[in-house]
């Protein structure tokens, strides 16, 4: 369950930061940086390993990053 969180936090990070780069995709931005943000933040709290703390910290950091530009660009909703 642990493996299966940090992978999901990353991949939600990741999303949310590779989507910031085009500016109407705030929404996808705005959603998967929450998501992933909130999962990442409770796969940190419930890991047990050194490498699912590495990608739970990449995670956050991408769907910290990826949220707020997605929230600065346009918010939750597409226009």
């Amino acid at each position: 369950m642990e493996n299966a969180l940090a992978v999901a936090a990353l991949v939600c990070g990741l999303v949310a930061f590779v989507s910031t780069f085009w500016v109407s995709a705030h929404a996808i931005s705005s959603w998967a940086g929450t998501l992933g943000f909130g999962v990442g933040l409770y796969s940190q709290y419930v890991s047990a390993t050194t490498p699912q703390r590495a990608l739970n910290i990449v995670g956050i950091v991408g769907s910290f990053v990826g949220a707020a530009l997605g929230i600065a660009h346009g918010g939750f909703l597409p226009h």
